[in-house]
């Protein structure tokens, strides 16, 4: 048996008046989805636990099979694994963004998609300045960096389970006074913050940036702090080996933790130029050597953050032509085989951040009668079938009866 799973990030959503009281989802010309949708199972599954961060990193754990409730401590230390840094039992991990904050409003939390070269130079002028020993700034891709805290007797981490940050992206274009971390190690936090304040204002690639019209990253931003997770690895809890296509850190840290090779594709972005030819390509490569394989596309949640529904569709199109379409038709001459789709959260434009709530998935293939409906939130929550629990739907895409 072949899987494939096809992830457009935060694509399910709200109806908007913009859409005569569609969704992105229902506006959207999706015939390979509605496909899969109409020869398989339409359901509805809730990914994210109401008192866990209603984020990709809990979200996406409990989407490939891992209760959150049990392995999440935080998302930096799975960003930290894409990047094969070793955390220590008491080393922490904290996700650094670079932001614009103006009058003290989040105004962009990508600091205008900052250059992942712009990025390096920006933080490695912030770890010259601080005089922090066991700090270590390491540069990722744009906006997305880490900071790591190494712990040792002299220098012990000062974060607990009681320090409190919050995502800048749920942040946009609202008020951050009161947002900044709270709780155990929080000073340290913030004076960082403050201090890349200082560091940022007059260094020249902010001066470069805003003399060509875009905006300067004003500092860094750090949340999402945690300690190395503990994950059994995908082909002992399941039984088959996996593959990765992601051009987002969080998943190939994922990826990292389970045991699942990673597959990157030239021109992967992770926004809405990503290359998504070229991962319906790889993935229907892939195929031929794993037993499943992953796709995972941010350009539905980035549109998502910046209030976009018109790119929100234009990129679900896009994921319907280049990968949906390739990758069913590679799997249809491979033998017994199932297909799953499903945004990981949803990310409603209006609000622009991340949501708690159910999101709709489509499967077919192998033992999956036809239901005839489309692939949309309004048939998902139709069909009567729900995973309260979203951990629980990963057993079932596998190896679960969906004819009863």
């Amino acid at each position: 048996m072949k899987y494939a799973i096809i992830i457009p990030d935060g694509c399910a959503d709200l109806p908007l008046p913009q859409l005569d009281g569609r969704t992105p989802l229902q506006a959207a010309h999706i015939p390979h989805m509605d496909a899969v949708a109409s020869s398989g199972v339409v359901a509805a599954t809730d990914n994210v636990p109401r008192h866990l961060p209603a984020g990709s990193e809990v979200a996406n754990m409990s989407l490939f099979g891992y209760d959150p409730n049990e392995y999440f401590t935080g998302r930096a230390p799975i960003e930290a694994a894409a990047q094969g840094i070793e955390l220590g039992p008491h080393d922490w991990a904290v996700r650094c963004n670079l932001v614009t904050v103006e009058d003290q409003v989040m105004v962009d939390f990508t600091a205008d998609h900052i250059s992942t070269e712009e990025a390096a130079e920006l933080l490695d002028a912030l770890q010259q300045a601080l005089p922090l020993p066991n700090i270590e700034f390491v540069p990722g891709v744009s906006y997305r960096n880490l900071m790591v805290v190494r712990h040792s007797d002299e220098l012990p981490a000062p974060f607990t389970a009681d320090t409190r940050t919050r995502a800048p992206h749920d942040l946009t274009d609202l008020p951050v006074t009161d947002d900044y971390p709270r709780g155990p190690g929080s000073d340290l936090l913030t004076e960082i913050m403050h201090r890349s304040i200082e560091i940022f204002a007059q260094h020249r690639i902010n001066r470069q940036r805003v003399a060509a019209g875009k905006r300067p990253a004003t500092s860094v931003w750090l949340w999402g702090q945690g300690k190395r997770p503990s994950l059994q690895a995908f082909h002992q809890r399941f039984g088959v080996r996996g593959a990765m296509i992601t051009a987002v850190d969080l998943l190939r840290g994922l990826a990292a933790l389970i045991g699942w090779d990673r597959i990157e594709v030239e021109g992967a972005t992770g926004y809405l130029d990503t290359n998504y030819a070229g991962k319906g390509q790889a993935a229907c490569q892939a195929l031929d050597e794993y037993d499943i394989v992953c796709v995972h596309i941010e350009a539905t949640d980035e549109a998502s953050h910046e209030g976009r529904y018109d790119e929100k569709i234009n990129a679900l199109e896009k994921i319907d032509e280049y990968i949906v379409a390739p990758v069913h038709a590679k799997l249809q001459t491979l033998g017994d085989y199932r297909l799953l789709i499903l945004p990981d959260h949803p990310t409603p434009c209006s609000t622009k951040k991340h949501s708690h709530g159910v999101v709709p998935l489509a499967v077919c293939g192998a033992g999956i009668p036809a239901s005839g409906a489309r692939y949309d939130e309004a048939a998902a929550a139709a069909s009567g079938r729900r995973f309260e629990r979203g951990w629980e739907m990963m057993e079932a895409f596998l190896h679960g009866r969906w004819d009863g």
